[in-house]
């Protein structure tokens, strides 16, 4: 999923970047102001080229 942040999305972001505990889910990555939440083997080997 991809969102776009703004007020009428974050709780849909929420939901979709916490675990169960209230933390954020693993791994977490950020690059300059973009956070990808969760693995996703395709988008690692693209973002680590």
């Amino acid at each position: 999923m991809v969102f776009t942040p703004d007020s009428s999305t974050q709780e849909e972001i929420l939901k979709g970047s916490l675990g169960r505990t209230g933390n954020l889910r693993a791994p977490t990555l950020r690059v300059g102001k973009v956070f990808y939440v969760g693995y996703n083997e395709e988008m690692y080997k693209e973002l680590m080229g």
